[in-house]
C-alpha cells in the first residue's frame, strides 16, 4: 500500500482516498485473477479435448444401438469430459493429471488417474466395456427355475365341521335338558 495522497493546502492532513479510485484498481486486480483463471481452465479444456480425440477410436467401435454413453465436454466452474450419465473425467489439483471419477449412491469414487493419455484410454476402454457386459445381462431375460411342481393339498369340504358342530351341540343341550328334568323331580 501507499502512503495517504496529500492535498496541496496543508501537506500535514490526509486527503481521503476516491471510492472510484479504489473501485478502479479493486477491478483491475480482479481482471488480472480472472485472467490467470481463465487462462488455466482453457488449459484444462484443452488437455480435455485432446483425451476426447484419443477417445474416438474406442467409441467408433460401439454399436449404433447402444446409447449408454453420452460423451461431450461440459465447460463450467469446472471442465469436465463426459463419458455417459454416471462417469467423467475432471482435471486433478495440479491441472495435469486427469482423474477418471464414476458418481454412485454411496459418493464418488475414482476409477483412474494419470498424467498419461493412454493410461486414461485403457482406463476407459475397460469402463466401456464393463457397462456393455451389464447392459447385455440387464437385456436378457432369465428363465426362472422351475420348482417341482407338487399337487395342491386335496380341498377339504367345509360342510362336515358345521354338521359335525352342530350335531355335537344339539347333543350337549339335550343332555342339558335331561339333567335339568333328573334334578327337578
Amino acid at each position: 500500500m501507499s502512503e495517504p495522497e496529500t492535498s496541496g493546502t496543508d501537506p500535514g492532513q490526509p486527503r481521503p482516498v476516491r471510492l472510484r479510485d479504489a473501485l478502479l484498481r479493486a477491478r483491475i486486480e480482479a481482471a488480472d485473477r480472472t485472467g490467470v483463471v481463465v487462462d488455466l481452465r482453457d488449459a484444462e479444456v484443452a488437455r480435455l479435448e485432446i483425451l476426447n480425440d484419443a477417445l474416438d477410436p474406442l467409441f467408433a467401435q460401439v454399436p449404433d444401438q447402444i446409447d449408454l454413453f453420452d460423451r461431450g465436454i461440459s465447460q463450467g466452474d469446472t471442465p469436465r469430459l463426459w463419458i455417459d450419465v454416471v462417469a467423467h473425467i475432471v482435471m486433478g489439483r495440479d491441472k495435469r493429471m486427469y482423474r477418471f471419477v464414476q458418481d454412485t449412491r454411496f459418493g464418488r469414487i475414482v476409477l483412474a488417474e494419470s498424467h498419461d493419455t493412454a493410461v486414461m484410454v485403457e482406463a476407459v476402454t475397460d469402463y466401456v466395456a464393463r457397462r456393455m457386459v451389464e447392459r447385455e445381462r440387464a437385456m436378457v431375460v432369465q428363465p426362472e427355475p422351475q420348482a417341482p411342481t407338487a399337487a395342491p393339498p386335496p380341498r377339504r369340504s367345509r360342510v362336515w365341521p358345521f354338521v359335525f358342530g352342530f350335531v355335537l351341540g344339539a347333543a350337549a343341550l339335550f343332555g342339558l335338558a335331561v339333567l335339568a328334568v333328573l334334578r327337578n323331580w
